[in-house]
């Protein structure tokens, strides 16, 4: 399946999407919990799968703020 160019996004257009810090979707990524792929430096994160990961894990009380 052939991914569309608004599909892919950076961390920054995905914190915007989900109305969360960066820091906060480091934490899911480092847990292993967020779908993402690193690509050089840089985190990207496929639009359907973070929006199924999302509606699968309706609650997420284990992220601590710092």
């Amino acid at each position: 399946m052939a991914l569309s160019p608004g599909e892919i996004m950076t961390i920054e257009e995905l914190a915007e999407y989900l109305k969360v810090s960066k820091s906060t979707l480091y934490k899911l990524v480092q847990n292993g919990g967020l779908p993402a792929q690193k690509i050089g430096k840089q985190w990207r994160f496929s639009k359907s799968a973070v929006e199924d990961w999302f509606r699968q894990h309706p609650q997420r009380s284990n992220i601590k703020r710092i």
